[in-house]
């Protein structure tokens, strides 16, 4: 898992633009009103080799009774329990705030690395200011632009160097990783304890009652699996416990470094926009990716047509994700769970598939002969040669005349045609095209 870092401080002392700064985005709302940062925000940042998350939480005010004050004072004390280091922002310009001062003393209390930064130190003037900080006893302190970049470079290398040891151990490296996301009280946590036969994960009926995500290793007919049991992904505006923002950030994370990811679905409920949006999500992170239907036991009427007609809707739904294969099971009777492993063993066997490169080539032209490329500015579209440059996830390169012109449904028609012949099932497809 990547390690996570969290931004602390009172209101209005520029963390979302030292946010925004880390994870090279516009991610948070920047604003000069005090206490704009309500939610939390998180991305990833990269430097060094290493990648971490980074948490953006809000203002902190230790004594204001309000509601929206006492919840952003509860966020912060999570982050600070959930985060390996703790970056504690102030501005140089105000000085020594009586706030600071009841920051500084509730970090003191924990033992967590904490990176003091002065914020605003814009030249060499404000620079020299920020040394009265030191007063608060931490260690480190590092005068920084947030807006123009100034300082951020060494503040960055102290992260990474400070952050744990994030590399999976050499004996774990190589051994598939089997995400199981989906809403909350799906069963997913019965599903997992189905197919370890145990009681290693709490099941309840209770929404959310997975709060971090729990690694489980699975031996079956001869292979090893390392089963990641994760929260619920609720939708945003549904995740009013702050408890549950950091799920979502766990979830997230299991999410990237798995190697198959389990959308597991309520037969009862049906597929759903949230079911949707996780689908979109490993897609986008190029994760093999199963579809389980679980609750089928419940399901009344069973020897009809209904689980091609479920098949056919979430189809509809998202046409591009034909690939995806689904299984109807049930983890309280058992019903075909082993065969969701038989699905990981072809997913993972597909994410590996090597195309002999001259195969490639002669396949590619057959399929433009069957339907020519279009003409575009009065010129012909071309693709001279076509590679797969990876594997795990599958990748293709494509060297042509005018990329940027070929149209969507055309690169679609390549992708189909791709899986016609080679099959990919459950494994998102990356098509890059360059100019020759």
């Amino acid at each position: 898992m990547n390690s996570v870092i969290s931004i602390v401080g009172r209101p209005n002392v520029g963390k979302s633009t030292l946010f925004n700064r880390l994870i090279g985005s516009r991610d948070a709302i920047v604003h000069d009103e005090t206490g704009v940062t309500r939610d939390r925000h998180y991305g990833e940042s990269y430097w060094n080799d290493v990648n971490f998350t980074v948490i953006d939480t809000g203002g902190y005010l230790p004594d204001d009774s309000n509601v929206i004050a006492r919840g952003i004072r509860e966020q912060v004390h999570i982050a600070i329990e959930e985060s390996d280091l703790i970056l504690f922002v102030v501005d140089v310009e105000q000085g020594i705030h009586p706030l600071d001062q009841s920051v500084a003393q509730m970090l003191r209390q924990q033992d967590k690395p904490v990176i003091l930064v002065a914020n605003k130190s814009d030249n060499e003037e404000k620079t020299m200011l920020s040394n009265e900080f030191y007063q608060f006893g931490f260690e480190f302190l590092f005068p920084v632009s947030s807006i123009s970049g100034i300082g951020t470079g060494e503040l960055l290398d102290c992260i990474v160097e400070h952050l744990p040891d994030n590399k999976p151990s050499n004996t774990d490296e190589d051994i598939p990783k089997i995400a199981f996301v989906g809403r909350p009280n799906v069963g997913k946590s019965s599903m997992v304890n189905a197919m370890l036969k145990d009681e290693r994960c709490i099941v309840t009926d209770i929404p959310g009652t997975t709060r971090d995500a729990i690694n489980s290793k699975l031996e079956y007919n001869g292979n090893t699996y390392i089963l990641v049991d994760t929260a619920g992904l609720r939708k945003k505006a549904k995740v009013r416990e702050n408890v549950e923002f950091y799920s979502n950030v766990r979830t997230d994370r299991a999410l990237r470094q798995s190697d198959v990811a389990i959308l597991v679905v309520d037969a009862m409920q049906g597929f759903e926009e949230q079911d949707k949006r996780i689908l979109r999500e490993a897609e986008r992170f190029n994760k093999g990716i199963l579809i389980v239907l679980n609750k089928w036991d419940l399901v009344p009427d069973k020897e009809t047509n209904l689980f091609k007609e479920f098949q056919e809707y979430v189809y509809q739904q998202i046409p591009t994700s034909r690939y995806v294969p689904i299984i109807a099971t049930s983890a309280l009777t058992g019903q075909r769970i082993r065969k969701i492993l038989d699905a990981v063993n072809l997913i993972m066997a597909e994410r590996s598939k090597k195309i002999p490169t001259s195969e490639l080539n002669s396949y590619i032209l057959k399929i433009i002969k069957e339907r020519a490329l279009p003409m575009k500015r009065g010129k012909q579209l071309k693709i001279q040669y076509v590679t797969q440059v990876k594997h795990k996830p599958p990748v293709f390169k494509f060297f042509m005349n005018n990329p940027e012109e070929l149209p969507a449904n055309y690169r679609r028609f390549i992708e189909a045609k791709i899986r016609e012949k080679y099959g990919f099932t459950g494994v998102p497809i990356t098509m890059i095209f360059r100019q020759k």
